[in-house]
């Protein structure tokens, strides 16, 4: 009854009582979100796909880094060149290219947001670990749109990861150039923070608010934020005058053609499924597998459009290695025993989802390691390893005598964001299979805030997320570095062996050595287990069978937004 009446107030609310056309509006695109996003804060970008898709409808980067790299803010793809231990990356801006008031983005934006990224007292941890390869950026005396990024290393992944950054305008929070003016290297020193620039620079920052005004820091993208009203929806208007469209003709990265896009918050499925049945919604991304096998054998598929590829987006079970009876890879490598993924797979995506031996895709070949199995679902193995890691099994439960230490008593909890049934259903797995072996777990789900809060203190024992993978890119530093267990490393894993080769995969000049250090960083995670793939997602989406341009894609959100439009003759 509850649920019902939940459902029936979001029903009020987005006024689906009424009758509507079949036809979408030309001008507004709606759009399900299941849940809010946290913050517009450009350097905080990363760390939700909602937060992605819009910062990157906001702001540009320098490269567009989907299944094929292409110019985005850049005239065109970036030249390269070498010496023996530097890489030297060449970009133009794009010549049309400007900020809201007119200005021409220029190469000392760049430089200003690099400086950003890497200015202490910033929430940037995540940025400055992906970006850490670029040692300095070179200005040309004889264009202000040209630069170089110098980068320690001779990487092939260098060429496109040095775009794949928002953009920031140096005018809007410095416009003396103070920041910028300080070397990398200076704002990567453990005393840059007592600078005075540094320091005025902080108190700017912070006073913009950008996590909620993301116009005090304009960007260079096609879209503004219009509205925001947290928990029911988010809008985006087109810029009337953008840079882009003096472009002609129009490539597709630089094509935006709704109007307005509003992204509707309904996190309950059944009324999002109804919301779209009732053409509220014009695209619904993301759809969970059951309700998308429904809707395309329902009355509904007539008018619907319905797409499915698979992702490079895994849900993982991390286990806090900071925590002492999680210290040891062979009790990581017993709980991890405890999940029946086929079953996972079967009864909470239908069979769409896929499994993998680790953190890279099958898909992405010739990097995935073949030669390793699926870990499997077996309460013997647990036992056996559990025993292997000095654990004994008493009537009271699993002990392990420690020197020096008081007994560990095998006793667990599993946070995960509540909402998700596919978490859920995992995690009342993992307990289910753990209380036949007598090992306690208690659950701990919790609202998406709370919970990323409590991945970044190390409080939880046992959790799980998704993670994104990239199928060209494999700087794996900012999961599982110990360098930044504060940041983006939410298991809390590293050892000198394993920041060795993360270090070594990063900085691989060729191909083949990088398959080589892939394969082995796979092995490496299995033997270790910090952090344990237990399936891959497809990506399902249903929308308006009017609309076109949607552009399915692996990569998140899994289409694109800003080149849907009507069909002719719609």
């Amino acid at each position: 009854m509850r649920q019902f009446l939940h459902g029936l107030l979001l029903l009020v609310a987005l006024g689906l009582g009424a009758c509507s056309s079949s036809a979408p509006n030309p001008d507004t695109i709606r759009v399900r979100w299941a849940a809010d996003l946290e913050t517009l804060d450009p350097l905080l970008y990363l760390n939700s796909v909602n937060t992605t898709q819009t910062i990157n409808l906001l702001y540009f980067s320098l490269l567009d880094n989907g299944q094929e790299t292409v110019p985005l803010l850049a005239e065109a793809l970036p030249s390269v060149r070498y010496t023996d231990s530097l890489t030297f990356i060449t970009y133009r801006i794009h010549p049309a290219a400007t900020w809201d008031n007119g200005r021409p983005v220029l190469a000392r934006d760049v430089a200003f947001t690099l400086a950003v990224m890497n200015c202490p007292g910033l929430p940037n941890e995540a940025a400055e670990a992906q970006f850490d390869f670029i040692e300095k950026i070179k200005y040309d005396s004889t264009d202000q749109r040209r630069f170089t990024f110098v980068c320690r290393g001779r990487s092939p992944e260098f060429y496109s990861a040095s775009g794949d950054f928002p953009i920031l305008p140096e005018y809007a929070l410095d416009p003396t150039g103070s920041l910028a003016a300080l070397s990398l290297r200076t704002l990567r020193m453990s005393e840059a923070a007592k600078l005075p620039a540094v320091t005025r620079f902080v108190q700017r920052y912070v006073g913009a608010q950008l996590n909620r005004h993301p116009g005090n820091l304009p960007g260079c993208g096609p879209y503004r934020l219009h509205q925001w009203q947290s928990g029911r929806y988010l809008s985006l208007q087109r810029k009337p005058i953008w840079w882009g469209d003096k472009v002609q003709p129009a490539p597709t990265q630089l094509q935006a053609y709704p109007k307005k896009i509003v992204f509707d918050i309904i996190p309950d499925e059944n009324t999002a499924v109804l919301a779209l049945r009732r053409h509220q919604l014009d695209i619904y991304p993301r759809l969970p597998a059951k309700d998308y096998i429904r809707l395309k054998e329902s009355a509904a598929a007539k008018w619907l459009s319905f797409y499915s590829t698979g992702s490079y987006e895994m849900v993982t079970v991390g286990f806090n290695t900071r925590r002492p009876m999680l210290h040891d890879r062979l009790t990581r490598q017993a709980l991890s025993r405890l999940f029946n993924v086929p079953a996972l797979i079967a009864g909470t995506q239908q069979g769409l989802a896929y499994r993998s031996v680790g953190i890279i895709a099958p898909q992405t070949k010739p990097y995935y390691n073949s030669t390793l199995p699926f870990i499997p679902y077996s309460l013997p193995e647990a036992t056996v390893l559990l025993r292997q890691a000095g654990w004994r099994q008493t009537a009271t439960g699993w002990h392990r005598a420690t020197v020096g230490a008081a007994t560990q008593h095998l006793k667990l909890t599993i946070s995960y964001r509540t909402g998700d049934p596919a978490y859920e259903a995992a995690a009342l797995q993992f307990r289910s299979a753990a209380a036949t072996l007598n090992i306690p777990v208690t659950l701990r789900p919790a609202e998406r805030s709370i919970f990323i809060a409590q991945l970044r203190n190390g409080e939880s024992d046992v959790f799980l997320h998704s993670l994104s993978g990239n199928p060209t890119a494999f700087n794996f530093a900012p999961l599982f570095h110990s360098q930044y267990t504060n940041a983006g490393n939410y298991s809390g894993f590293g050892t000198s062996t394993s920041d060795k080769l993360i270090e070594e995969l990063a900085a691989a000049e060729s191909q083949t050595q990088k398959i080589e250090l892939v394969k082995e960083f796979q092995q490496m995670m299995q033997e270790e287990s910090p952090e344990v793939v237990l399936y891959f997602l497809r990506y399902q989406t249903a929308a308006n069978a009017k609309l076109t341009g949607l552009e399915p894609s692996p990569l998140k959100p899994g289409y694109n937004v800003s080149t849907v439009r009507l069909r002719k003759g719609s």
